[in-house]
């Protein structure tokens, strides 16, 4: 099995790794107490792939089922003891080595000019509404939602997000606002439900747009409330306040002169913007192979390192900045825990490979959350320092006001909520 058992010796330093081969010889990996899983490899050419890319091959493998697990092992236990042992990985030479040639091409890697953002969107968000019905919350938000008990439902979860955020808009009656990356809309819908506001949705998602734009007319909000099929930066007017929501982990790190620049040129002069985005705790690095190659082609979450100098450059003010840690992991548990409840419909509107895949994706991306360098930020920006408040307890205070405002505004919701998309 080498070079692959090579490198498994070197990456085993916490739990113990079983890899049953091709020809059914056994070979045992262990350190320390930890992680006990078991693996099979029914394809020999994984020896070389898995040595030369294992974050890509191990993947696309599992997709296929020539690697699968045994002894009771799950693909969680997997990504677990991987997890875990991701330092020791990234030590290994050659993977020192690719990982430094991966950078130099990073540029290419997160290309997103106009007209390529929009194929890479469609690539992931226009699987079809039907399909993310089944594992999102009833308002079908794609993002990190917002924990504020451990025994919330992911819908308590995703309202308190939806809470959190229009509290820092500092939102007053007559305001325009502009939704970048508005996703299906609860967000803009939120936000017109407490308030008086106008609220303008852009995004890229054909399935997004038009379901949006009939959760509105649903609501009765779609005087106030629209969504339009457009890049950001076709946009043109000017705006009291600008939100979004896990739209810039698509950007593209050599595109956030461009972005920031643009948040300046729509932003009226006394204006906030609240940006909602992954990013992480490490330096600047690459987006995994595989999730770049089969869900989120383009997309990276960015080191603050590399966010910072270019909102400068924008002459913008950080006038507020909060991390959320560990609640994209709660999220993604939840997620995948309908998805698995759901896994028989979604092979039936694809395939099983299809379901590996998504599987694969979901308890990764948690793992990430969990033991390696992802974070959630929410950043907000202004043109001005005076802007906000410069105490932040109004951020607490406009949370109270608006659960209490909750159950008699957002009656008007209730129908949109409930919309059954279409297929």
């Amino acid at each position: 099995m080498f070079p692959l058992s090579h490198m498994l010796r070197s990456f085993v330093r916490t739990g113990t790794l079983k890899v049953i081969d091709a020809d059914g010889g056994v070979h045992v990996f262990a350190g320390a107490p930890g992680p006990q899983v078991t693996m099979r490899l029914t394809d020999r050419s994984l020896y070389h792939k898995l040595f030369l890319n294992p974050e890509l091959h191990a993947g696309e493998a599992y997709m296929d089922g020539r690697l699968s697990f045994e002894d009771g092992s799950t693909l969680r236990d997997f990504l677990t003891l991987f997890s875990t042992n991701r330092s020791s990985l990234a030590n290994y030479p050659l993977q020192n080595v690719l990982k430094r040639i991966s950078r130099t091409v990073k540029r290419f890697q997160q290309a997103n000019p106009v007209g390529q953002a929009q194929k890479n969107v469609a690539h992931h968000y226009d699987l079809g509404n039907d399909f993310y019905k089944l594992f999102l919350d009833k308002g079908m938000q794609y993002s990190c939602a917002y924990f504020q008990s451990d025994d919330d439902t992911l819908e308590e979860a995703q309202q308190n997000k939806l809470r959190l955020i229009a509290s820092k808009l500092q939102l007053k009656p007559g305001l325009k606002i502009l939704d970048i990356g508005s996703g299906w809309g609860d967000l803009a819908l939120y936000l017109a439900a407490m308030e008086d506001v106008d609220v303008t949705g852009v995004t890229l998602s054909k399935e997004q747009h038009e379901l949006s734009n009939e959760k509105a007319r649903r609501a009765g909000l779609s005087h106030r409330v629209r969504f339009e099929l457009r890049d950001y930066r076709h946009v043109e007017s000017r705006f009291d306040r600008i939100v979004s929501v896990g739209m810039f982990e698509h950007v593209g790190v050599h595109h956030y002169g461009e972005f920031f620049a643009k948040i300046n040129a729509l932003l009226d002069d006394d204006g906030l913007m609240v940006l909602h985005s992954i990013g992480k705790m490490s330096p600047p690095g690459t987006a995994s192979p595989w999730l770049r190659k089969y869900i989120f082609p383009g997309a990276y979450s960015p080191a603050l390192s590399e966010v910072f100098p270019v909102v400068e450059q924008a002459q913008l003010w950080v006038t507020d900045l909060e991390f959320l840690r560990l609640h994209y992991a709660k999220t993604l548990n939840h997620w995948h825990r309908r998805f698995e409840a759901n896994r028989d419909k979604i092979k039936a509107m694809y395939d099983e490979r299809f379901c590996r895949m998504f599987e694969f994706y979901l308890i990764s991306a948690e793992s990430m959350f969990l033991t390696g360098s992802q974070l959630v930020f929410h950043m907000q920006l202004a043109r001005r320092r005076d802007a906000a408040p410069i105490v932040r307890d109004y951020i607490t205070d406009t949370q109270r006001a608006y659960r209490a405002k909750e159950a008699e505004r957002l009656q008007v919701l209730k129908g949109a909520a409930e919309l059954m998309p279409a297929s």
